[in-house]
Order: C-alpha cells, then structure tokens, then sequence
C-alpha cells in the first residue's frame, strides 16, 4: 500500500498515512482536526533487474570501444579514414 504524506493548513504539521489507493484522501489533521492539503513527495520507487534504461543502455562502452573512437576521431581530424591507415602499406624512401 502506498504511503501519502499530507500537510495540515492549521498547525503546519507534516505527516505520512498509510492507505490503499481506492481509498479517499483525508480531510482532518490527526492532531487538531484542521483541514489539510495532499503533498507531492520523492518516492524511492526504483525499477532493478535487465530490460531497463539503467540497467542495459546506459552502460559505458568497453574500453577497446573507447580506443577505437580515439582513433576515428584522430584520423577525421587528420583528414583520412580509418580504413584507409590500416591498408595503405608504409611508404618507402626513394634515396635508395
């Protein structure tokens, strides 16, 4: 069952009730019987387990990833690709 946190408009107490969700919020303070307000609070309600955002797509890249992109982005910087680097055989001086 949820838990609701109200405020009472009266003596300014906060406090938290326990009620299902079919039920109708209260009205009165516990404390001194003035009306009171429902507050909007933080849950800690938090999804665990695979198949969510948190769990399987934010993950970082692997670090071989990491190196990889480093290296695109030196070569796109230096004007060629990365394919490019990888099948051009060195070249040879012509002072032979």
């Amino acid at each position: 069952m949820p838990i609701y946190e109200y405020e009472c408009l009266s003596c300014g107490k906060n406090f938290e009730i326990i009620q299902k969700i079919t039920e109708e919020p209260i009205s009165t303070c516990p404390s001194c019987a003035g009306k009171v307000r429902k507050l909007i609070s933080n849950c800690s309600f938090q999804l665990k387990g695979t198949g969510w955002y948190v769990t399987d797509y934010a993950r970082k890249p692997d670090k071989k990833e990491d190196k990889k992109e480093a290296k695109a982005d030196k070569s796109k910087e230096k004007g060629e690709s990365i394919s490019n680097a990888k099948d051009t055989p060195p070249k040879k001086a012509i002072n032979e």
